[in-house]
């Protein structure tokens, strides 16, 4: 079992997942577990490291053997995925798996979603791009029209010690892993925050790249920014705040409505 992204292995340990297997079209249910598990036989199973070599799947099917599990047709090269457990609280709060960053897809089809109902015409030519690759590396790179001036990734806001970012606000990145952003854009963000009464916070995110920088990295020629709801918990059993999220939607719709660029 290998990791892909940003995934460690302790924040995954004891999830149930499926296994798709690409040779079949099949599923197999599992569990994501330390071998070393059972604390009534191994003397290390609160302390071995949560690593390559101890983790594995284990198998909802009667298998004891690589070749049995090879039967079922599961070979290297098959991925996982995870149950993303959510919940909503009657208080607003929003626990799930993988709200990095499907609270922002989701915040970009609702407003594509009434943009279209209410016939709404933005000042701009404007690209919605919803890149699967972001998390290793390559993201929204790619096919970006020579004609595009600023480019904005709607992400997420990571929360930590030192940290700004909140669960009730926007979060707008000033800097981040692979550098700082682009400083006019930014400010336009901030001044339709400031002029649209939406609760916002500015933050630096020390471990973390987004399709934004992605894009630079590979060469574009745009002003880039980045800006979304906080996360709590990144990439583990993430939680947001459904005022966090109203936030993120209405700096993005303000955005996208404004006739000025950044």
């Amino acid at each position: 079992m290998d990791l892909v992204g940003g995934f460690v292995y302790n924040a995954i340990e004891g999830e149930n997942c499926t296994i798709h297997i690409s040779k079949t079209g099949k599923t197999v249910s599992g569990t994501m577990l330390m071998h070393q598990t059972s604390v009534h036989v191994y003397r290390d199973a609160g302390t071995a490291e949560r690593n390559q070599a101890n983790m594995e799947v284990r198998l909802d099917e009667k298998v004891t053997s690589a070749e049995e599990t090879r039967a079922l047709g599961i070979e290297v090269g098959d991925f996982i995925s995870f149950d993303p457990r959510t919940i909503v609280t009657d208080n607003g709060f929003i626990k799930s798996r993988h709200l990095d960053d499907k609270v922002s897809a989701a915040i970009m089809l609702h407003l594509l979603k009434q943009y279209k109902e209410e016939g709404i015409t933005l000042p701009y030519t404007t690209h919605f791009y919803f890149s699967n690759n972001e998390e290793i590396g390559y993201g929204g790179n790619s096919n970006i029209d020579p004609k595009v001036v600023e480019y904005l990734a709607v992400d997420m806001g990571a929360m930590g010690d030192d940290q700004q970012t909140d669960e009730y606000t926007v979060s707008i990145c000033v800097k981040d892993g692979s550098g700082p952003y682009h400083f006019e854009l930014r400010q336009h963000l901030v001044s339709l925050c400031e002029e649209n009464d939406i609760p916002y916070k500015l933050d630096i995110y020390p471990y973390y790249g987004s399709d934004a920088s992605a894009a630079m990295r590979a060469g574009a020629d745009v002003r880039h920014a980045l800006l979304g709801a906080g996360i709590e918990s990144s990439h583990s059993y993430e939680r947001t705040h459904e005022d966090s999220v109203k936030a993120t939607e209405a700096l993005v719709d303000a955005y996208l409505r404004s006739d000025m660029i950044g």
